[in-house]
């Protein structure tokens, strides 16, 4: 296996799933296998925890809200976890993609969530605020200026918190994943997209370049980079 460079990020890199154009029912196979797929890469378990369970409204329901939803499935597992902790979080969770909207609403339902087909503008304008907004896979998505916007709609969203985790670029990473996925997930955008992503996504001091005071990068093991910002932080000096 001849590995790429990876010392700078393949910005002209597109991810096939994203065409409007793609294979309908290998989209769906895609979206079906996500749930898998991040639960053994995504960290969400430890992300929830440390970063999402600590700030859960103890004495009433929390508003979060999951932007660039997908399939769903992060939203539906962050609503199951929260309330086996015995706590109520309402997921909004929002997509501009209409084919992953349908998806995940065509899902078995999960109480306490819901989705919609917008971006997070479309939020902002509306006055709407959420205790908790995150993301999953999407910062490396975004051009340089929707990352802008992405990161000035989300501290206006936010009353508590933001935290968008992505993966961290590394030959490493892009290794690991292409052995563990090339038996795996035929027929979908898996293992294709996921090494596209993994070119496209950052390095901790590239983001942290990215990011305006008050955000924070933080790292993940093993290959995570999370932007965290706490609401009402002043601006570093």
């Amino acid at each position: 296996m001849i590995l790429p460079p990876l010392t700078v990020r393949d910005v002209d890199a597109t991810e096939r799933m994203d065409a409007p154009d793609c294979d309908p029912l290998r989209l769906d196979r895609t979206y079906a296998a996500f749930r898998v797929v991040n639960a053994a890469v995504a960290g969400w378990r430890a992300t929830y925890a440390q970063q999402l369970r600590p700030r859960l409204r103890p004495d009433g329901p929390t508003a979060l809200l999951d932007v660039g939803c997908g399939g769903g499935d992060l939203s539906r597992a962050l609503a199951r976890w929260a309330h086996r902790d015995g706590a109520d979080l309402r997921v909004t969770g929002i997509d501009p993609d209409p084919r992953a909207i349908a998806w995940a609403r065509s899902r078995p339902p999960v109480a306490g969530v819901r989705f919609r087909r917008a971006a997070t503008g479309d939020l902002v304008e509306e006055g709407q605020r959420f205790d908790l907004v995150v993301s999953n896979h999407l910062l490396h998505h975004l051009s340089e200026e929707e990352l802008r916007g992405v990161l000035e709609d989300s501290r206006a969203l936010a009353r508590r918190a933001c935290v968008h985790s992505d993966i961290r670029r590394g030959r490493l990473a892009y290794a690991l994943f292409s052995l563990a996925t090339w038996p795996l997930f035929p027929r979908t955008f898996i293992r294709e997209d996921g090494l596209t992503s993994i070119r496209r996504s950052y390095l901790p001091s590239e983001l942290r370049g990215r990011l305006p005071s008050p955000w924070r990068v933080e790292t993940q093991r093993p290959f995570r980079v999370l932007a965290t910002l706490a609401a009402g932080a002043p601006p570093r000096r």
